[in-house]
Parts: C-alpha cells; sequence; structure tokens
C-alpha cells in the first residue's frame, strides 16, 4: 500500500449510526450529502462527474474502486459531482493500458473527500432497510457531537432545487452546425454523453440554462425539443415545467430523460415522491410495454412518477415499467409527439439497450 498510515475516518448517518473506514490519501476534512449507493461494476469516473449526483456521498457497492484509473474521455461534465465517495477497497495502482493517470490523482485535483477500508456491505444493507438520508463523511472522528449539529442543519432532498447548481449559465453549441436537425436543450444536470448521442444522428444542439422560458428556445428555431437529466427533486422547477407545458401545448417534438422525465409528468399534472433508496446502477431491469421487450438500462433517480395518477391521466400511457418494483420508466402522451424514461438510454455508464431512444426522437422530428 502507498500510505503506511492513513487518517482514520467516519460515516455519521441522520439517524445517529456510525461506520468506520480510513481516508483515500492525506486527504483530510468532512463533507456532507445525501448517502446513496450504485451497483455498477465499472465506469465510475462517469458515475461521479454526472451531474444527477450533485450533492450526495456515493458508496460504491463494488469490492475495488480505481483499479483502471482514469481518463480524460471518460467525464460526463467538467468537474465531479459527487459530495464525497466511500468505497471498501480503494486501488492507488491502476493496470489499464491508456489510462491517463490514477483516481487518487482525480480526486486530489477536484479536492473530492474519499473513504475506504469501510464495511460497505453493511452499509448498503442499512440503506436499504432504512431508506436513504443526510450523512457525513469525516476525518474528525473525535468531533462526533459537532458533526450530528452540523448535519441537522443539512436540507433534506426531498423539496430541494439543485438544477441551478450544475446548469450552464449561458447558453452554448454543441456538434456540428450544418446538420440536418436542431434541437433545444434545456440543462438541468444534462451529461456530456446525451449530447454526443443527439448530434451523431445529425443533430445541431443548443444548450440553455435550467430557468430559460419557451421563447429563448424558440429563437433557435429547433426541430426538436430535449429536456435532460438532473439532480434534485422536479417538484421546486416550475419554470421548467412551465416551459415543458408550452411545448406540449403546440405539439412540438419534445423529448426527455431522468429528470426531464419527472418534468413532463408533473407538466401533465402527474406528482413525483421521493424513493425510498432510488436506482443507481447500469444493470436496472426495464420492460417496453409497447415492444415487449426487456431491456438493461443505466439508471439514476432518488424520485418517481406516481404510476397511478399515470395510469388514470387519459392523456399519458406507460410505456416502459421497472421489473425490480414496477416503478414507471417510460411515459408517452397519446395525442401529442413527446415521450420520456426514466434511464439512461446514452448508456454512460451502462448497457446499450435503449440507444434506440435517440433514434425514435429523431424520428418523431421528421413526422
Amino acid at each position: 500500500m502507498k500510505y503506511q498510515k492513513r487518517q482514520k475516518a467516519i460515516i455519521l448517518l441522520a439517524d445517529g449510526t456510525i461506520f468506520y473506514g480510513k481516508a483515500v490519501g492525506n486527504k483530510q476534512g468532512t463533507s456532507f450529502g445525501e448517502v446513496c449507493f450504485n451497483t455498477g461494476m465499472t465506469g465510475y469516473q462517469e458515475i461521479f462527474t454526472d451531474p444527477s449526483y450533485f450533492g450526495q456521498l456515493m458508496v460504491t457497492t463494488n469490492a475495488h474502486i480505481g483499479n483502471y484509473g482514469t481518463h480524460a474521455d471518460e467525464v460526463e461534465s467538467d468537474s465531479i459531482k459527487i459530495a464525497g465517495l466511500i468505497c471498501k477497497n480503494f486501488s492507488y495502482v491502476y493496470s489499464r493500458v491508456d489510462s491517463e493517470g490514477s483516481l487518487e490523482e482525480f480526486l486530489d485535483k477536484n479536492n473530492l473527500l474519499a473513504i475506504s477500508d469501510v464495511d460497505t456491505r453493511a452499509l448498503v444493507s442499512y440503506i436499504r432497510d432504512h431508506g436513504a438520508m443526510n450523512a457525513v463523511i469525516s476525518t474528525e472522528v473525535d468531533n462526533i457531537e459537532g458533526l450530528k449539529k452540523q448535519l441537522a442543519e443539512v436540507p433534506n432532498m426531498e423539496g430541494l432545487e439543485l438544477a441551478s447548481k450544475v446548469s450552464t449559465k449561458e447558453p452554448y453549441y454543441f456538434g456540428d452546425e450544418n446538420a440536418t436537425y436542431k434541437v433545444a436543450a434545456l440543462d438541468i444536470g444534462i451529461k456530456k454523453n446525451i449530447l454526443r448521442n443527439i448530434a451523431s444522428r445529425d443533430a445541431y444542439i443548443k444548450v440553455f440554462p435550467y430557468n430559460s422560458k419557451f421563447e429563448d428556445l424558440e429563437a433557435f428555431k429547433p426541430d426538436g425539443y430535449f429536456l435532460s437529466n438532473g439532480p434534485g427533486d422536479p417538484e421546486p422547477l416550475i419554470e421548467a415545467q412551465n416551459l415543458a407545458k408550452e411545448i406540449i401545448k403546440r405539439d412540438l417534438p419534445l423529448f426527455g430523460i431522468c429528470l426531464g422525465h419527472q418534468v413532463i409528468a408533473r407538466a401533465n399534472g402527474i406528482s413525483t415522491y421521493k424513493m425510498h433508496n432510488g436506482h443507481r446502477g447500469i444493470n436496472h431491469p426495464v420492460k417496453n410495454l409497447i415492444t415487449g421487450k426487456g431491456e438493461i438500462t443505466s439508471q439514476n433517480h432518488g424520485f418517481a412518477v406516481n404510476r397511478e395518477e399515470a395510469e388514470a391521466n387519459p392523456d399519458l400511457r406507460i410505456t416502459h415499467v421497472h421489473l425490480n418494483d414496477h416503478t414507471v420508466a417510460g411515459l408517452a402522451m397519446e395525442n401529442k409527439n413527446c415521450f420520456s424514461v426514466q434511464y439512461h438510454p446514452e448508456a454512460s455508464p451502462g448497457p446499450h439497450d435503449s440507444s434506440y431512444l435517440f433514434d425514435q426522437f429523431i424520428e418523431n422530428i421528421k413526422k
């Protein structure tokens, strides 16, 4: 091991439960957030830079993290978005041929606190039983009472608006300006690989800040509209919901992913709720109710659409369901050019079973 003696560290959950570990490298400090877990065996760099994870302490269930290093192309945003990392075994040595550096160097560059040597099986089991909750990771192991007081002041994820924390401040373009189609994308936490997937289908994209109005997007004269993934609760995103309503009212091609999916649901009067644990991993089974086919999907969300309300709404149909808990995984409007999914067809990281959804979006634009 690179470090002979490392700083002791703790994970303190909001209910007072404590788990122990050691700080990765020489990093010391304290970090707060909602603790959650991801079951993916690969793709840790993409996960750590996914804006949807903003403000969350990530527990990785895979036994080894860092073993294949990092690469500049394997990022989903301009920086690490998780609030902290919790893992079992942290690999200071990496062995992939084309890696450009170690995960430790990547975390240091982004000033992220990470804790290893944690009994992650016990921690994940506890979270599964008691639900996702706020927590703090810290090397201040002798300041338990002080950390408890600080943790009590951290706002809960329910009702929390986080899109403004990760959205672009100014509009920008992505792709080939000579492409056949133009797409206006609302950035409420967009991933780079979503942009790559849309652009690769002969589309030129203009990305707009989270609070943009319909008139802002319309001025680009787009052929289609896209609502991105992102962090936090969809309920406070009133401007995004109003934008979705305007697009739907005009029957313009609209596609939403994850938080964008939830925004479309709320724009149709369907409520959303905070899940007990959420879905985070690259092996979640989904059934396409239109084709009858199963898909293995990449997912990352802590909120979901109310299924009973969706089933009762005559303007909507459920197109996909999650096979583990039967939550809504996809929606389409009956008489409007609008559909959405609760998972990540851009598969970064994850399987490519659902990439056809980007083709479907372009087909809807052609119509």
